[in-house]
């Protein structure tokens, strides 16, 4: 299924971090009272009554002397609107209309797109009533909230609930391998996707973020449809600029989403960056295969693979499971390696286990194991069986599922992994009582 996106837009210093923080229910977004905190996109999923939606937050627009204001606002909307399903405009109460909210309103009143209208720091009545200036901006009914204290967010999910679209299954994909190819700029991905088709099919630039739009390329590989998705850069937090690049994330993120597998690429001359393991914990976030492709080998001078991938390893534990590649798609060197591997790992996430075999390697398991227990209760297994493949997904009927530690968990994947392989990919678990649904 194909998750609604929502998009917060809005200058700086409204509350925009403040709010999606809100919305997830957690401290996602760096929030703090000095105007530009954000600096790059965040993003989270928001579960709604039957459906679920994505809110991302973007950086504040600026009002800079030197900067053609025009210009700058609508860069920057225009890109939300490109992937957006739906837009919530947040303004500050407190401040009244600034011209920059005038800005922004006036291209949102030209698109076709659903537009809340949003009065953030209306903290008390006295600030709620304020919130009738905005009508001034010719955009409807302005909803006065609290993100900060909670008042009047549940309005503001049932207005985003009755403008987004029924949920839909996603367009239809070829019948194919779907391979996204992911990384922070100029790592080399577009330079990977035609080394492995031998064409020149992307265009390839030393300057970071040449690739704006997700580009599909479906070819065959040894009899087998492949869609090989190349994706912008994802960059690093501080380095986003306004505009299109800002908001091709959102892009990248979505073809992560249609994938079934990602080629995770790093740069062997940089290797590990916060990016790259906050782009690699989204990707088993959705449950996705992946491969870490690290790319430029041929510019390292020294040093063996085996240390590299000790090193990785290091950082990547949360992906234990993904296979490490060495590769020049310069030179050419490792790119025939890539496909076998994501071959293998489709094979691995299509793989269905019996339901005997499956409790006869959790029987093994506890045995050599013991349940966890808490207080004078413990953890009791009645059976388990998998239940879905792409991803392998499997339901453990237990006494208690409170019981379940994470740790026992964990040891449970091992075990299975061990006995099964499941190369490349996440598992799922999923812990019910008997006769739940």
């Amino acid at each position: 299924m194909s998750k609604p996106i929502v998009a917060i837009v809005g200058r700086q210093n409204v509350g925009k971090s403040t709010l999606l923080n809100r919305l997830a229910g957690k401290p996602i977004a760096i929030t703090d009272d000095l105007p530009g905190t954000t600096r790059d996109r965040l993003l989270a999923h928001v579960p709604l009554p039957g459906n679920e939606f994505t809110i991302v937050d973007t950086g504040g627009l600026e009002l800079r002397p030197d900067s053609n204001m025009a210009r700058e606002v609508n860069e920057q909307v225009e890109a939300a609107i490109a992937d957006a399903d739906a837009i919530i405009f947040l303004v500050n109460v407190r401040d009244g209309v600034m011209p920059a909210d005038l800005e922004i309103a006036d291209r949102l009143r030209q698109i076709s797109k659903a537009v809340v209208l949003v009065a953030n720091k209306a903290d008390n009545a006295r600030y709620e009533a304020g919130a009738v200036e905005f009508y001034e901006l010719g955009l409807g009914e302005p909803l006065a909230i609290s993100a900060y204290h909670g008042r009047g967010v549940a309005g503001l999910l049932n207005r985003i609930a009755s403008l987004l679209p029924v949920p839909s299954l996603a367009e239809a994909e070829p019948e194919a391998i779907k391979v996204a190819i992911v990384g922070r700029p100029n790592v080399g991905k577009s330079a990977l996707l035609n080394a492995i088709l031998g064409d020149e099919r992307a265009i390839v630039d030393d300057v970071p973020g040449t690739t704006r739009d997700a580009i599909d390329t479906l070819f065959d590989f040894n009899g087998e449809n492949v869609l090989l998705i190349d994706t912008a850069g994802i960059r690093r937090r501080g380095r986003l600029r306004g505009g299109v690049e800002r908001y091709s994330v959102i892009r990248a993120l979505r073809a992560i989403d249609r994938a079934d597998i990602a080629l995770l690429v790093l740069d062997a001359t940089e290797l590990v960056t916060a990016q790259d393991m906050h782009v690699a914990g989204y990707i088993r976030g959705a449950a996705k295969g992946v491969v870490l492709v690290v790319n430029k080998w041929d510019l390292v001078d020294g040093g063996s693979a085996a240390e590299c991938s000790r090193y990785l390893r290091s950082y990547f534990k949360f992906v234990a499971y993904a296979p490490v590649l060495y590769a020049s798609a310069k030179l050419g060197w490792g790119v025939d390696k890539i496909m076998p591997q994501v071959h293998e790992i489709y094979q691995e996430r299509l793989k269905r286990l019996s339901t005997a075999t499956v409790n006869s390697a959790v029987q093994q398991a506890v045995a050599a194991h013991g349940l966890p227990r808490r207080g004078s209760r413990q953890l009791k297994i009645l059976y388990a069986t998998q239940v879905e493949v792409n991803p392998p997904t499997f339901v453990f009927f237990v006494n208690d599922p409170r019981l379940m530690h994470f740790s026992y968990q964990r040891y449970l994947e091992n075990r299975l992994r061990q006995s099964f392989g499941f190369t490349g990919t996440p598992i799922r678990f999923a812990f019910k009582t008997r006769g739940e649904q």
